[in-house]
């Protein structure tokens, strides 16, 4: 795996990262999902950068100029509810990729430490021959995407694989490592030593799901 870290960048990807991770800031729900999609917008940009361009030819009212474009057919994939913000900056940029949608949720048998991730819901087109772009704003334990990509074995065989993130752990990040293909890209603005013994991001930030959208039963 490719992994993009923007943890020690001078980038205005930290403010956006002080505020999300502020308790007095990230109250305001609002501010908490703009920067996850401003996030959404300066990642994907990145990202655009080692995509397949091609020449196309524009005709101005003056003449006809030729530029690169990409040529990558984009499926974006997000998982429900937390990376609804960060699908909506990811759209900003490339609003021609089709969309995919997954929910994915811990379950913790009798509130123990241990969990096991469900996926019950997948809606997406073919992948194959496509570049899938996962999102996942909190990279934890990494076994929700190692669930997401065994649900999509049934949409085909995609040409390649980014995922993009806003805060992951290491433990994490090596653990999705063994379990993705060599060429995946793994695009993230922080990274963090630890996790908790429930599997949460240390120092983190809290559940961006609640943050974003409030508190569910």
């Amino acid at each position: 795996m490719i992994v993009h870290d923007f943890s020690n960048e001078k980038s205005i990807l930290n403010q956006f990262i002080l505020e999300m991770r502020d308790v007095s800031i990230q109250k305001d729900s609002m501010r908490f999902r703009k920067n996850i999609e401003r996030i959404g917008e300066i990642l994907s940009f990145e990202m655009s950068k080692t995509l397949n361009f091609k020449a196309a030819v524009v005709p101005t009212p003056l003449g006809n100029k030729e530029m690169l474009i990409p040529e990558n057919d984009l499926v974006v994939c997000s998982i429900l509810r937390a990376a609804l913000p960060l699908h909506n900056g990811i759209l900003n940029f490339f609003d021609r990729a089709e969309n995919a949608f997954i929910s994915a949720y811990r379950h913790h048998p009798n509130d123990s430490d241990d969990f096991e991730v469900v996926v019950n819901y997948l809606a997406s087109p073919s992948i194959e021959g496509k570049t899938l772009v996962l999102t996942d704003p909190m990279l934890a334990t990494g076994k929700t995407l190692e669930n997401v990509l065994k649900a999509f074995k049934s949409h085909g065989t995609p040409k390649q694989i980014h995922i993009i993130s806003i805060i992951g752990a290491k433990p994490g990040i090596e653990y999705i490592e063994d379990i993705f293909p060599e060429n995946t890209h793994l695009w993230i603005a922080a990274v963090d030593d630890k996790l908790n013994n429930r599997g949460y991001i240390l120092p983190g930030l809290g559940d961006a799901g609640d943050l974003s959208f409030g508190l569910k039963l």
